[in-house]
């Protein structure tokens, strides 16, 4: 049984006939609510087809909306990765033993989580050259800003996916002669990473959407070069942002779908059983005449 059925009560019909109508009437407000924003913009001519006929033009896709759509990416793929690694390596130092690596760790994770994405960016490009004396580039000041606070989320995630997987199952390798960085690496990690898929997916569309933070210090994202600096050019203020939107969600999107796919594969792999086969020539009837039905794989 799935740990889904166990936690998930079934409805029943009335509560069925509830949904339904809540899901009905939800609906029409959500379809009421689009109309009405489409009527505002519609008063404010923000349908007119000069405004749209930009994205028509491959030079609009070429130099505004691809470039920064590819700055995007580039920064939030080096920040999911660097983000992961921290977190891996803080929630390990936070869960030491010793309380000369667990409590810096804990202090590190504490403060980048509490300080503001955006005061971070800023800092790391106009504070931090004056500390190194040299300059800081736009992608790094970017890149650093997200790792440092999403590594610190997910520490957290991590640390609390760790201390979830039952305690039997440590205690089963410590008894085997397993070593405790043995214990982490091979027995809690990989438990506690698939149990908090959903967070870490979820943090990771948040780092996604945070490079549009990078404004702050012109980083050439997709808010910049297909929002700000194309309307700069046309005009067509919320026709950019509406497709920057539209961009965003299909992203997202196949990132969450990506994340889904993994759960399942994984969980197939991991409940999956083995068929049993018996030597040639043994009885597969048991003593007492039952018979043992083979498992399904």
């Amino acid at each position: 049984m799935s740990t889904s059925n166990v936690l998930y009560d079934h409805p029943g019909p009335r509560a069925k006939v509830r949904n339904a109508v809540l899901s009905v009437v939800f609906g029409v407000a959500l379809l009421g609510l689009l109309y009405w924003i489409y009527t505002r913009f519609d008063q404010a001519n923000q349908w007119e087809p000069r405004l749209w006929e930009p994205f028509t033009r491959s030079a609009t896709w070429t130099q505004f909306i691809l470039p920064g759509l590819w700055a995007t990416l580039k920064a939030a793929g080096v920040g999911m990765l660097l983000s992961l690694a921290f977190g891996i390596v803080f929630a390990f130092g936070r869960l030491s033993d010793r309380w000369w690596i667990s409590v810096p760790a804990g202090m590190v994770v504490e403060f980048f989580r509490a300080v503001p994405l955006l005061l971070m960016i800023f800092f790391i490009f106009y504070g931090v050259p004056f500390l190194i004396k040299g300059p800081v580039t736009a992608f790094w000041a970017v890149v650093i800003g997200l790792t440092l606070y999403n590594g610190s989320v997910l520490a957290e995630a991590f640390r609390a996916g760790i201390r979830a997987v039952p305690g039997g199952q440590s205690e089963a390798a410590y008894a085997i002669g397993m070593r405790k960085n043995q214990v982490m690496r091979m027995i809690l990690l990989p438990q506690a990473a698939r149990a908090m898929l959903p967070i870490i997916v979820s943090q990771l569309v948040v780092l996604l959407k945070d490079t549009a933070l990078g404004y702050i210090v012109a980083y050439p994202e997709l808010l910049q070069r297909g929002v700000n600096d194309l309307a700069a050019n046309y005009g067509n203020i919320i026709a950019c942002a509406i497709v920057a939107a539209v961009i965003y969600i299909v992203i997202n999107s196949l990132l969450t779908w990506f994340a889904g796919w993994l759960d399942r594969r994984t969980g197939v792999r991991a409940f999956r059983v083995p068929k049993q086969t018996a030597p040639a020539g043994a009885d597969s009837t048991p003593e007492g005449g039952a018979t043992v039905s083979e498992p399904q794989g």
